[in-house]
């Protein structure tokens, strides 16, 4: 009988890892789109003063920028921090998003690599100018715009990421990727265009794209939060405001996602039934898509999105 088996488990993964990794470490992620002459040398320096530095998770850089996702020792965090404000002029007023993680390991190693883009577009006859994105807004005028008619609120990340939460009153534009959201949101958001547009994303680098995509097309009213979802939860503890993001945000890096609320907004994709589990990928390598499940129909299924995904396990 065939009996299905994981190479690596993930509990054997965190052990390996373990005798490099300190008890209390700092979840940071920051981007900041800027011109960069030569992306390869600054690479080079960043693994250069990183390597030794315990740092792990994923860096990306490109001629339009920067963008990073790390989980970092406390103790190193001041370094850390200090040392990317400095790399260049422009990232000297770069916003940081942090958070203390001290359950389990975010990521597994360091990769800094060179791209592209640092986030991909990849649209037609748009040529993407920073300075013509959106306006910044702050938790206390999320909490103020969000109730008026005036407003549309829209979600400018993945389906995926949608399900498991969002903001009260707001939309999604449905897509699996953020380049095809880019593609539809002109004519998707046509009907707002009189309007006062918010968008909104997990730390705002897919909204500054996004927000000057739309003033390309005619829409004066474009605005976006500032920092995006982490920020907004930050500002909103620190000041003590109403909060209105509900459920979970979407993670990129073994946690997948971080509990805001108690609001259950997830289905499984079996029995449609609310679970509060996070997303797994289809045990078939051949599929690995990535879904919800509660754990009756993962047992029942053997982890596979479907009957039909489950019955090549054993061909």
């Amino acid at each position: 009988m065939y009996k299905k088996t994981q190479l690596i488990s993930n509990t054997c993964l965190e052990n390996v890892y373990s005798h490099y990794s300190c008890k209390k470490r700092i979840v940071l992620s920051f981007y900041k789109y800027f011109i960069i002459l030569d992306p390869k040398k600054l690479c080079y320096l960043i693994k250069l003063n990183l390597e030794k530095k315990n740092i792990l998770g994923r860096i990306y850089i490109s001629e339009e920028g920067i963008n990073a996702l790390i989980s970092i020792p406390f103790f190193e965090f001041s370094y850390i921090k200090h040392f990317f404000k400095c790399i260049h002029i422009k990232t000297k007023k770069m916003y940081m998003n942090a958070s203390f993680e001290n359950k389990k390991e975010t990521f597994f190693d360091l990769r800094v690599k060179v791209k592209k883009q640092i986030i991909s577009s990849q649209i037609n006859n748009f040529y993407f100018n920073n300075k013509k994105r959106g306006i910044y807004l702050n938790a206390y005028l999320i909490n103020k715009y969000i109730l008026y008619k005036s407003c549309v609120l829209v979600d400018m990340r993945n389906s995926y990421e949608y399900e498991i939460g969002h903001f009260f009153n707001s939309i999604t534009v449905p897509a699996q990727t953020f380049r095809e959201q880019l593609k539809k949101i002109p004519k998707y958001l046509h009907q707002y265009k009189e309007k006062k547009v918010i968008l909104y994303c997990t730390g705002g680098i897919r909204c500054e794209k996004a927000t000057a995509l739309l003033r390309n097309h005619g829409f004066s009213q474009v605005y976006h939060i500032y920092g995006g979802i982490l920020c907004y939860l930050t500002q909103v503890k620190k000041y003590n405001l109403r909060n209105y993001f509900q459920g979970k945000v979407f993670v990129f890096d073994a946690r997948l996602a971080k509990k805001v609320t108690n609001k259950i907004f997830s289905k499984c994709i079996s029995c449609n039934q609310f679970t509060d589990r996070v997303h797994i990928n289809c045990f078939n390598n051949f599929c690995h898509r990535l879904f919800i499940q509660c754990k009756v129909c993962s047992i029942k299924f053997d982890s596979c999105c479907s009957e039909k995904c489950q019955k090549k396990l054993f061909l």
